[in-house]
């Protein structure tokens, strides 16, 4: 049986910024024990087949770097869409909404977007100086995100820019 919270984590931990995502995830789960009722998955990006981890959730985070955060990061909440990424090997988080409603047949979970400001993405550099701050500031978010999972909760605590 899976955890009601998802907190889903994707991006190359081989290129630069791009390993924002799963490294907050890797510190998420060393300190996960305050989360209970929290499950914690990565991938290199999103693919059709991950709508099925949607399935018995009460709430999903999904976690991405980005170039376009006005601040340190953003949280959005998702809808399901066909989009562009629909039939790409790599899908948006709400392409991948759209294939849960459509294969499972149910609504899917009230589902969030956190992303991670990030400036560089070449292969075989680190974080960024700037994404390493950006890491710290998202963290603490998610950190009070995940220790109040309830998506009226969630969506009072919206950032769009700086928190």
């Amino acid at each position: 049986m899976p955890e009601p919270v998802l907190v889903f984590a994707y991006g190359n931990p081989s290129r630069g910024d791009d390993a924002l995502a799963p490294t907050l995830l890797e510190r998420l789960q060393t300190i996960s024990s305050d989360w209970l009722g929290c499950e914690f998955l990565t991938d290199f990006q999103l693919q059709i087949e991950h709508a099925l981890d949607l399935q018995q959730r009460r709430l999903v985070v999904f976690i991405d770097a980005a170039t376009d955060c006005a601040g340190p990061f953003e949280l959005s909440e998702l809808a399901a869409a066909r989009d562009e990424s629909y039939s790409t090997h790599a899908m948006s988080p709400a392409a991948v909404l759209h294939v849960y409603r459509s294969v499972v047949r149910e609504t899917p979970p009230p589902a969030f977007l956190l992303k991670i400001k990030a400036e560089k993405f070449e292969l075989g550099e680190g974080l960024s100086g700037n994404a390493v701050q950006h890491l710290q500031q998202a963290g603490e978010f998610v950190e009070r995100l995940l220790g109040e999972p309830c998506a009226d909760v969630w969506r009072q605590m919206l950032v769009h820019g700086h928190a």
